[in-house]
């Protein structure tokens, strides 16, 4: 029992968890306890850890109905599946952890200390896509210089309401409703306290009314309930609101209090970082985590409005004019048909 106590008692640094091998070979090396007093001795540890070379052919040769190996043979696994709202990752299990030794740690990502890869954590990101994703950082400076919210405001109150509208829906349109409603509803507690059909006949031109009017009335009511009626600088705060997403957090905090909590991903972000090649996912939190990785935070602002505007104008969902993007000389036009 002696190699058993040796190894708990080893220290295990921090963001690592030790692999079931090591700990299993250490309790089939020491002794069985003896049957004393009639009594069931205990069953010894399985060893799921490090089999012989053959053995793991055998096992990487016989698959599930899944295509999959069995349980005891699979690899360890770990990956970054989204962000919450304090900025830390959590985990996921898709995708190879890293080992060290031979198979004795595991080691996962360090929640808080660093930033990992969403596909690869703890992988760092190849020189030439960085490369490419500073020219077109550059580019897209020089070709939209000026590049604001398209949505009209004039209060930080008024870009969170005007922000919920534009769920599924063109920020011209909501520029029209928003016209006549912020002229009616001045304040958090006006829009918390008005009747919501009345509050769902001003903005239904918007499209999904009743969702948004009920997300409106409540945020507001929660503005008025805890803020005092004023819209908070802290994203965590403002995540906790109904109807508010990572994606109208950013833009408030970004555009209304110039706060650069993490990078705007719409659906012209989503559809010009994918054919650039800055992100090969589909999930938003993925593909702000894969740009917040590569472009500098101090872009993080400008950079989200500027690639809304080059795919309103450019690089839009059918038949992209390529002729006229000044990033065509490296883009690998990931999913363009020729």
């Amino acid at each position: 029992m002696e190699l058993v106590r040796r190894a708990v008692r080893h220290p295990i640094p921090f963001g690592v968890r030790r692999c079931g091998s090591a700990l299993a070979v250490s309790c089939a090396a020491a002794p069985r306890p003896a049957n004393v007093g009639g009594a069931r001795p205990r069953s010894p540890c399985r060893c799921t850890g490090r089999v012989s070379r053959r053995a793991a052919r055998a096992a990487k040769s016989r698959k599930t109905p899944r295509g999959r190996p069995p349980t005891a043979q699979r690899r360890r696994w770990t990956i970054i599946r989204s962000v919450d709202a304090r900025g830390q990752f959590r985990r996921g299990n898709a995708c190879p952890a890293l080992t060290s030794g031979r198979g004795a740690w595991t080691i996962g990502s360090v929640i808080g200390k660093t930033r990992p890869r969403w596909d690869h954590p703890l992988v760092p990101v190849s020189p030439q896509l960085k490369r490419r994703a500073a020219q077109v950082v550059k580019n897209l400076r020089r070709d939209y210089p000026d590049a604001t919210c398209a949505l009209h405001f004039q209060t930080p109150l008024e870009l969170l309401v005007a922000t919920i509208l534009s769920a599924q829906c063109t920020d011209e349109r909501v520029n029209q409703v928003t016209k006549d409603l912020f002229r009616k509803y001045r304040t958090a507690a006006d829009y918390a306290r008005a009747p919501r059909e009345e509050l769902e006949t001003a903005i239904q031109s918007t499209g999904f009314f009743r969702n948004k009017a009920k997300s409106i009335a409540g945020a507001c009511k929660i503005l008025e309930e805890k803020f005092g009626g004023q819209v908070p600088r802290d994203i965590e705060a403002l995540v906790q609101l109904p109807g508010i997403g990572r994606k109208t957090a950013n833009v408030v905090l970004g555009t209304a209090f110039g706060l650069a909590t993490g990078v705007v991903v719409d659906t012209h972000v989503t559809r010009v970082s994918r054919r650039l090649g800055l992100t090969r996912h589909k999930d938003p939190a993925k593909i702000e985590g894969d740009l917040m990785e590569l472009i500098p935070k101090s872009e993080w602002v400008a950079f989200s409005h500027r690639m809304i505007h080059h795919g309103r104008r450019v690089c839009v969902a059918r038949k992209p004019r390529c002729g006229d993007c000044s990033l065509e000389s490296f883009c690998p036009k990931i999913g363009v048909e020729s």
